[in-house]
């Protein structure tokens, strides 16, 4: 089902006229494109609507063109309506209702009074054909960049001289970068999410990015050692193999109708098995990926459903160790053969072979990159 067709069966089913999105990740999923001018703000400087036949551009004179011209790559720019509005005249929200007819019953993913309020979540899974093709390309692109950086780290840089970097190098790939988290030795130990500071990496660093792309959302994480403490290896070894477990278990729930809830109840077993009884508790362990760097995240009894095709990114952390990439799991058409394929990575990081915990599953994830002098 293409995402008009979505579109098309979730205004049936709640009786609407149109539907409009202004937020910057459901825009960029149904028009590829980018409508974000202020970070700052939820809303962008665009709306996008669907009528159930036609699609309705709505911008302000100052964007209007350019949005028109440059960021609706998805989209045949010809069947679309742009109307425009003057900066001074009205707000975006208020665009949108002008626009409306009388009688128009419509939703949106922004807080406008007598509009009912969508949440596009669901509409956005599973990912397309053209999404999982631009996601492969992503994702490579972000595991070659934050690899390109971590092989040039040394013992004495610094927190923020590493994020720097990593910022940099994404930029060059036209990639952002709304997550960079640098942990030297010390603090990779201390805080599951270290965000960087003025220290020294020190022995070894723990280095994850989320990244973004024409909406997509990409996360990885990759570990460097100068000095390791004797544990590190095994320490990363077993979160690794809860993260395998993790993909074992998405795989068979993808097959089998099974939620996020199942998935998340064999991350506690496989943190038992890996001799870290627990652990789960200290960190959040992922979910699915897509337009937003978590489309949701898994907790005990959740009842997201597993949906194939669809990007996943799990990320257990062992104190002082964290395992994660973006992974495609695929289904056939008759969804009993499903593939687990690592987006963020390109063969030329060393591996370990993993084996999930009670699973067949064995897949190559990254391993430590010794560095040492």
């Amino acid at each position: 089902m293409d995402k008009r067709e979505r579109l098309e069966s979730y205004l049936e089913s709640h009786e609407l006229d149109s539907v409009w999105f202004a937020r910057p990740n459901a825009f960029a999923w149904l028009t590829g494109g980018n409508n974000v001018v202020d970070r700052e703000t939820d809303a962008g400087v665009a709306a996008i609507g669907y009528d159930g036949t036609t699609l309705r551009l709505i911008a302000n004179n100052i964007e209007a063109e350019r949005v028109a011209a440059e960021e609706l790559p998805d989209l045949e720019r010809d069947g679309v309506s742009v109307e425009t509005f003057s900066w001074h005249a009205h707000s975006l929200g208020d665009a949108i209702t002008a626009q409306l007819d009388d009688d128009e019953e419509a939703a949106a993913d922004i807080e406008i009074p007598g509009l009912e309020r969508v949440d596009p979540t669901a509409l956005r899974q599973p990912l397309t054909e053209r999404d999982r093709e631009r996601y492969r390309t992503l994702g490579q692109e972000t595991a070659a960049a934050v690899e390109s950086v971590c092989r040039e780290l040394r013992a004495n840089d610094s927190e923020h001289e590493v994020a720097s970097a990593l910022r940099v190098a994404l930029s060059a790939r036209d990639i952002e970068a709304p997550v960079v988290l640098v942990g030297g030795a010390e603090r990779a130990q201390q805080y599951r999410h270290y965000t960087p500071t003025d220290a020294e990496l020190g022995d070894y660093a723990l280095v994850s990015v989320t990244t973004q792309r024409a909406g997509l959302h990409a996360s990885c994480t990759r570990t460097v050692a100068f000095d390791p403490p004797s544990w590190l290896e095994k320490r990363h070894e077993a979160a690794a193999r809860v993260e395998t477990t993790a993909l074992a278990a998405t795989q068979a729930a993808a097959s089998d109708s099974g939620t996020a809830g199942d998935v998340f109840a064999a991350v506690q077993d496989a943190y038992d098995a890996v001799g870290w009884d627990g652990e789960w508790e200290c960190h959040h362990q992922g979910g699915a990926a897509g337009f937003a760097g978590r489309e949701w995240i898994a907790t005990p009894e959740h009842e997201a459903p597993i949906t194939a095709p669809m990007a996943y990114a799990w990320n257990p952390t062992i104190e002082g160790a964290k395992s994660e990439d973006t992974v495609l799991v695929t289904a056939s058409d008759g969804a009993a053969d499903t593939s687990v394929e690592p987006l963020t990575t390109t063969g030329n990081w060393p591996t370990t072979t993993v084996q999930a915990v009670d699973s067949d599953l064995e897949l190559e994830r990254p391993a430590v990159l010794d560095l040492e002098d």
